[in-house]
């Protein structure tokens, strides 16, 4: 699945007015819009495949090595990335070839994917595009989840936050076990796709490998310790991000429990619908940065009954501003599996 370099998807494209993209050699309709944010815009798309192949036995089956990836009804999501320049072509580059190292239940799969050169027009500068290939995950973010539950103000039951973030740790794990280990760097609710399942909790899935990189960095200088800030600023959710990603020391070695931070601060989201920090934004003369660095979590009211104070521990755990004590992913997910027995019942 490499990176094909044609002007051919554009034509297509433009010829039809949008309805019809291919990636490589596979045909798709795009059915309608999903999302869009800043350069990508992301498409709810069908498998088009000739009268005599079924979706099975299509373009797109003889490709994806697990069939469990695979749609019955031949919808997929489709991202397509406007791309402006070399930097930001590197970058997708790097979202593709990151991707294909994970292979997890519990991550987001890179089903297929094409970047194409295209010629600059009136309305935009960009001059290539790419588009990435996934499963399709209809029920939306644990973002768009919260949106819809605050509304009526309900809440995930104590079950069902644990059996969610306990995908999110095996999705992490995977990553962190890596040689080298791999860090997220952007988990938040707004990038974990719940799937609802009768009878059962939501299939929880982690997305979005466009910051992940190698997680151990040796930061031996002001300069590098400043470079990784600004790189934090523009990878890394700021309600999310953990202290040595605000202000790092001259002298540090950062490493994959950058992730733990934010994991606890989504753990603390799945119950509340925001950030643990998130508060210091509404406040007179409140600093975010401040709120993180010296951890300062306040716990709001929730559901009645509420949560057990064991979920608060275990958040607090997490968000230890000194890296070097906080837990790491193997301990979090045998700590989780003990309130998975005592509270799921």
């Amino acid at each position: 699945m490499g990176c094909t370099f044609s002007g051919f998807n554009a034509m297509y494209d433009a010829a039809n007015g949008g309805g019809d993209v291919w990636i490589n050699d596979i045909r798709f309709k795009i059915v309608r819009q999903l999302g869009e944010g800043g350069f990508a815009y992301v498409y709810l798309v069908k498998e088009v495949t000739s009268d005599s192949s079924s979706i099975s036995a299509g373009g797109l089956a003889k490709k994806v090595k697990d069939p469990s990836h695979l749609s019955d009804d031949g919808t997929y999501a489709m991202k397509k990335v406007l791309i402006q320049n070399n930097e930001q072509l590197e970058l997708v580059r790097e979202e593709i070839r990151v991707s294909s190292l994970f292979s997890h239940r519990n991550l987001l799969p890179l089903l297929d994917h094409a970047i194409i050169s295209v010629k600059p027009t009136q309305e935009g500068s960009w001059n290539h595009e790419a588009y990435l290939l996934f499963p399709v995950h209809l029920d939306g973010t644990l973002l768009d989840n919260f949106k819809a539950m605050s509304a009526k103000n309900d809440f995930f039951s104590t079950s069902d936050v644990l059996q969610i973030f306990r995908q999110l740790c095996a999705g992490l794990e995977h990553m962190h076990s890596l040689e080298p280990p791999y860090a997220h760097n952007d988990v938040k609710p707004g990038n974990v796709l719940l799937t609802h399942r009768k009878g059962e909790s939501p299939l929880a899935i982690l997305m979005d490998f466009g910051s992940a990189r190698p997680a151990r960095r040796q930061i031996r200088s002001r300069s590098e310790a400043l470079q990784l800030q600004e790189w934090a600023s523009e990878h890394c959710a700021a309600p999310f991000r953990a202290p040595e990603l605000w202000d790092c020391p001259s002298h540090a070695d950062v490493d994959e429990r950058t992730d733990i931070w934010a994991l606890g601060c989504t753990l603390y989201a799945i119950m509340y619908g925001v950030s643990p920090f998130e508060y210091a934004l509404g406040e007179s003369g409140g600093s975010l940065q401040l709120a993180i660095v010296n951890a300062q979590i306040k716990w709001p009211a929730g559901p009645k009954p509420q949560y057990p104070e064991a979920l608060h521990q275990f958040v607090t755990w997490m968000l230890q501003p000194q890296p070097s004590v906080r837990p790491r992913i193997d301990d979090i997910i045998f700590h989780v599996d003990k309130l998975i027995s005592k509270f799921s019942q």
